[in-house]
């Protein structure tokens, strides 16, 4: 069920105690101790890696292939292979994955959406036929 791919390296930090603002664009693997006022995404063809600490505040998107959560998210959050929500994970906005891991303690205050729903067609109700 998970992919045996080797994890890209992690090459940028973004410190406790850092607030950055504006759109932050990254590539590989990107971890967030500090705050970040603006979209968090991934760019490029190859797998990335996101995690966003315990400590951590993204006021914003955020999207990367893996996502790795433990701290404050307000905004969408669209993760392309696996998301992982660990114990103090908090997201308040609309949640899309293709493999979710949840742990308990952390919560989601929006939609949560596997990105398979988007191939599945509408389903009709025999029921719904009038006359």
């Amino acid at each position: 069920m998970f992919s045996k791919k080797k994890q890209p390296p992690i090459r940028t930090l973004i410190g406790e105690g850092t607030v950055l603002q504006g759109e932050l664009r990254f590539t590989e693997g990107l971890r967030i101790d500090g705050e970040i006022h603006g979209d968090v995404v991934a760019t490029g063809e190859g797998h990335s890696i996101l995690v966003i600490s315990e400590k951590a505040r993204v006021l914003g998107k955020v999207k990367a292939a893996h996502v790795i959560i433990n701290g404050n998210v307000c905004g969408p959050v669209h993760s392309d292979e696996l998301l992982e929500l660990q114990p103090k994970a908090t997201i308040v906005g609309d949640v899309r994955y293709e493999i979710l891991e949840m742990h308990q303690g952390a919560t989601i205050d929006g939609e949560l959406r596997p990105l398979k729903a988007d191939e599945k067609p509408a389903l009709k109700l025999a029921a719904s036929n009038e006359g």
